[in-house]
């Protein structure tokens, strides 16, 4: 019996040899610059909150739009229905901004329910790191 072209010369299996990580080329960052744990949650429940309501409240605008007009209940206009799910869907993109820069980054200070204050603060820090990189020329303007 003639062999396939992309059969094996042998049955047996051949052992692979183990691979081996490629060595890193620079240094990996030290735990310090990692988000702690405290704020990365406090992130993480103010994106669900600010992002998850509008984001959530655009796709059950299309859905129950889509009940209505199906059921002859309302004539509701194409272009109104996307106009609100697409500005709920917004309202969600940027409540995922909002969320995380709202939120206390001081780990002892848990922060305001709407976050306003932290939102200006974080927000200052985050326009200074943009400007200093701009200065060291790693930020074209």
């Amino acid at each position: 019996m003639d062999k396939l072209p992309f059969e094996p010369a042998s049955r047996t299996k051949k052992k692979k040899a183990p691979k081996v990580a490629p060595p890193l080329e620079r240094e990996v960052a030290p735990p310090t610059d990692r988000i702690p744990e405290v704020v990365n949650r406090r992130i993480v429940r103010r994106v669900a909150l600010f992002c998850g309501i509008p984001t959530f409240s655009g796709f059950t605008i299309l859905l129950l739009s889509y009940w209505v007009v199906s059921r002859h209940i309302l004539e509701l206009p194409n272009g109104a229905v996307i106009a609100v799910s697409m500005l709920f869907l917004g309202l969600g993109v940027a409540g995922m901004s909002y969320g995380a820069i709202s939120a206390s980054w001081d780990t002892d200070r848990v922060g305001s329910w709407w976050g306003w204050r932290e939102f200006q603060r974080n927000f200052g820090y985050l326009v200074d790191a943009w400007k200093a990189m701009a200065n060291k020329g790693d930020i074209k303007q």
